[in-house]
This record gives C-alpha cells, structure tokens and sequence, in this order.
C-alpha cells in the first residue's frame, strides 16, 4: 500500500476541525508533514494538539518533498495555491469554491493536465454513505420528476464546534488580511463582470458561493443520475443582508422546479439542509446534520404510498464519515487511479449555476 506525503495549507477551522484528524485517522494512507498558516496561534495550536510540523509559509511547507496537498485556506487564495502546487507536481484536494469565476476554473484544469497531477474539490457529500445510496435508491424517473427542494436554516459552526479542540487565528496582520479582502473584491468582480452592490457581493461569496454550492453539487449529482440535463434560471433573491440566498432553476422545458434557499441564522442553535426529489408518485428526502458533527448520519427517507396508504421506508448506508471518506477517495484516486468524484469541472459547473442565480438577482434588484 503506498502512503502519501501530504501538507495542509491553512490552520482554520475546517482545517483544526477535520482535514488534519482525518488525515491523521488514515495514518495508513497518508503520512501528514506538516501545517502552514500565517497565524502563529493556530498552527502553534496543531503541533500542540497534534505534535505535527508547522510553517509560517506555503514555500516553505512546499519544500518538505511532499506528492500532495490539501487546501483549506481562505476562499481568494485558492486560485494561485493551487496552480502553484500543480506547477511543483503535487496532487491537489482544495476546499469549496475551488473559484469564483470561470476562467480561473479553466486555468486551473489546464494546469491539471500539464501536470497530469490529481485534482479534487472538496464536496464531502458526494462521500456521504445516505447519498450514495439516495444514487441507488431514486423512486422515479426524468419523466416522472416534478420538483427537487433545498432548504437549509444555518447558525454558522458555532454551536457544533463548542466541544472541539479549535483556536482561532487572531494574530493575522491587518494589512495580510486587507490584501486578502481586495483580492476577494477583485476576483468577484472579475467573476461576475458587471458592477456588484454590497448585498449581491455577500450573497455571491456567503449563501451562494460558500454554503449553497455543497447542496448545488448534490443536486447536480441526483439529476445526473436520473439523466436530467443542467436547466435554466428563472429567478433568484439575495436577502437578509446576504445571510439568505434563494433561487430557482426550470428544468425539463418546465416539467420540473428545483427550488432552493439557504438562510443563516446567526444566534438560532438550530441546524436543517433538506434535499427532497418529488416525482408523479414518490419523493426522495435526504436530511443532513451539520456537517460539523461526526457519527449523525444522514437521513435518507423513501415515501411512497398506495391509495390512502401512506408508506414511509428510511434508509440506513452505515456510519462512514463523508469527510474521512472523501480523503480515502482522494488517496484512491491518486494511488489506484480511480475515477476522481468531483474534479474542477465539476466545480466550474455548480459556480456557473450560481453565477447565473447572482445574476438573476441583480437583473432584478441592481440597486439594493
């Protein structure tokens, strides 16, 4: 069995919580030299917890001889974290949104087949034990499908980390952090081409493009299971001063609605993500827990009925980690060239979706 060298760019809070215990649970797979983050507290924090490595910068956690990293850095930085470790011959996990636009998605692919290197985006739900079996398990066809719904109501980490080892990084200078903020600025921008107001700019890079998009991937996923090609934006809102994000999407010349919103609610300890799948006579509802929480599987339930006789059947995959299980497929991937679940094009084509929902939402209130 071959054991992979991997580096973590970033000590964050996906990082602390996550990547670098799984990476450490999967000791078989992956050998974990070390941490890189600007803050002093947090990657000080890991090797105290975790007795790893750290480093102040990504050059000098690139000059460990790894084959791999994994990116779990603020969302601006992934762009050019990524090509640089593509151009040094490193298999590449980042974490969501890969990008914000497009074009840098395109550079980014092209960079992975010069390489010729793994890249993976990190959608752990695609790993998720209910929603593979939700693949196999679908109680209709395309000709039957009415309607697919997201719904999510979001505190933030808060309440689901409070029992984790986690420090976060509060010694980052100001002036690192406002190189980072414009370069967010720049980058949406770039991605949406027309002039952004503030609500549309937190919307695009908080419900949309930092929350919504794991639910976008997953949708995209059940419809390419049932052969349902990508629909069309009929309308799209950007609410709660960015916190709330909704949209709608025609699919099937109109035989079908997907629908779906995402709604932070900042100081609510309450977490529900729904993805239900209606057809002419049956619907398909996935519920998932925070992704903050380990061993609460998700919910996978069958309706059907016969008449009157309603008939309820929960599914049950197992008690598989998705995030753990997205690593042991990223290995796989690497070492026995299996099929990579969720490559970049992958990632430019929910980021397309929600382009096109910014976009909606600015055509009808440019002005917010």
């Amino acid at each position: 069995m071959s054991r992979i060298r991997v580096g973590v760019v970033g000590a964050g809070m996906i990082s602390q919580v996550e990547h670098i215990p799984n990476l450490l649970r999967l000791g078989e797979l992956f050998e974990l030299v070390g941490v890189a983050d600007p803050s002093r507290i947090s990657r000080q924090f890991v090797t105290d917890i975790h007795g790893i490595a750290n480093f102040e910068t990504i050059d000098q956690l690139f000059d460990q001889r790894l084959d791999a990293v994994v990116i779990g850095s603020p969302d601006p930085l992934h762009h050019e974290q990524v090509l640089a470790a593509l151009a040094l011959g490193l298999h590449v996990f980042c974490e969501k949104p890969l990008c914000y636009s497009l074009a840098e998605i395109a550079e980014i692919v092209a960079a992975r087949d010069a390489a010729r290197k793994i890249m993976q985006v990190g959608y752990m739900k695609r790993f998720d034990p209910s929603y593979r079996l939700a693949l196999a398990s679908l109680p209709g066809t395309s000709s039957t499908l009415r309607a697919v719904s997201v719904e999510v109501n979001d505190p933030d980490a808060w309440p689901f980390i409070a029992h984790q080892p986690y420090r976060r990084g509060t010694d980052i200078p100001k002036d690192m952090i406002a190189v980072v903020a414009a370069k967010q600025k720049r980058q949406v921008e770039y991605a949406i081409g027309v002039p952004v107001t503030k609500l549309a700019f937190r919307g695009f890079t908080g419900a949309y493009s930092s929350a919504l998009i794991h639910d976008v991937n997953a949708v995209h996923g059940l419809l390419d299971a049932l052969g349902v090609p990508d629909g069309e934006v009929v309308g799209a809102q950007i609410f709660a001063n960015g916190d709330g994000g909704q949209g709608a999407v025609k699919l099937l010349d109109g035989q079908a609605l997907w629908t779906m919103t995402h709604l932070t609610v900042p100081k609510l300890a309450d977490y529900k993500e729904r993805i239900t799948l209606f057809f002419d006579d049956a619907s398909l509802e996935l519920e998932f827990p925070s992704p903050w929480l380990n061993h609460h599987p998700t919910r996978l339930t069958v309706t059907t009925s016969d008449g009157h006789t309603l008939s309820k059947k929960d599914l049950r995959a197992g008690y598989a980690e998705a995030f753990v299980e997205e690593m042991r497929g990223f290995w796989a991937a690497i070492v026995n060239g299996d099929p990579v679940v969720n490559p970049p094009e992958h990632a430019a084509r929910d980021q397309e979706l929600l382009l096109g929902l910014t976009w909606q939402h600015l055509a009808t209130a440019p002005f917010d």
